[in-house]
């Protein structure tokens, strides 16, 4: 038999579950800083110890896995309610089955040495450079899925955003508009655009840009070119106001003309 070492096992699944966050977080537009996803990844990877033990229970070995994955999606993204938190664990879900298949099919192609599989878990002898370009090659099909489902007719409703940044919270007319796609090309996030004058209360000097925290990034409209100062908020929400939900969105915020409105893509509400 061959032998399974803890301290690979561990980073492994260490590596595995941030990375399954991160598509997570990619699919439904949910905030994620790293120190959170790291922290959640190595408690998830805690559960790998599974495979050590005697095989379990079918329907038992189904419950701590269902346990796991809602307990390591609500210790990544907080708890905002419970169909959100049964929204990111499905998703989370969904990206374990599909990565367990592109697994397994690497696996019959290459044919490595050592696969062991017990209680929902696997310990593959994979070389450091197949993994990679596996977990790529899905993130990359996860981002296109993304891209195509925010291009779907957005819903109608009336919306409210909520910005936090620096202790200080601003709350403004939210408007959903596909004609906004601006995206911040460092982070990947959507921007939402709002007048600097209707977030003067939260940023230093009045609504000026200030000198950090900020970038530029270039924008099109129907007339003209040009660059838009955005940053990374705390927080930012936005409400239903017709629903009552209320969801927390990975988004960066951009300064523009609005009118007194948050301008946003509506592919944020999606999932």
């Amino acid at each position: 038999m061959e032998t399974i070492y803890l301290d690979v096992l561990i980073i492994l699944n260490i590596y595995m579950n941030f990375f399954l966050l991160r598509i997570t977080a990619c699919i439904t537009h949910s905030p994620l800083k790293n120190a959170r996803c790291a922290a959640a990844s190595l408690y998830g990877s805690l559960f790998s110890l599974l495979i050590l033990v005697p095989e379990l229970n079918g329907l038992l070995s189904a419950l701590i896995r269902a346990f796991a994955a809602f307990t390591i999606s609500a210790a990544a993204f907080g708890f905002h309610g419970r169909k959100r938190l049964v929204t990111v664990t499905g998703a989370f879900l969904g990206a374990n089955f599909i990565l367990a298949g592109c697994i397994y099919a690497v696996y019959s192609w290459l044919t490595p040495d050592f696969m062991h599989f017990n209680n929902s878990y696997f310990y593959i002898d994979f070389s450091l450079l197949v993994l990679v370009i596996t977990t790529s090659a899905l993130y990359a099909a996860a981002y296109a899925a993304r891209i195509l489902l925010d291009k779907a007719p957005p819903g109608h409703g009336c919306y409210r955003i909520t910005v936090k940044y620096r202790g200080k919270t601003a709350s403004l007319e939210g408007l959903a508009d596909t004609g906004n796609s601006l995206v911040d090309m460092f982070s990947g996030s959507p921007v939402i655009v709002c007048g600097a004058d209707d977030l003067a209360g939260i940023l230093p000097e009045g609504g000026s840009t200030p000198a950090r925290g900020f970038r530029l990034i270039p924008c099109r409209t129907v007339t003209a070119s040009g660059v838009m100062p955005v940053f990374r908020p705390d927080e930012v929400l936005i409400l239903d106001m017709l629903s009552g939900v209320r969801k927390p969105v990975d988004a960066v915020i951009g300064l523009g003309k609005t009118s007194g409105s948050a301008v946003f893509n509506p592919g944020l509400l999606r999932l």
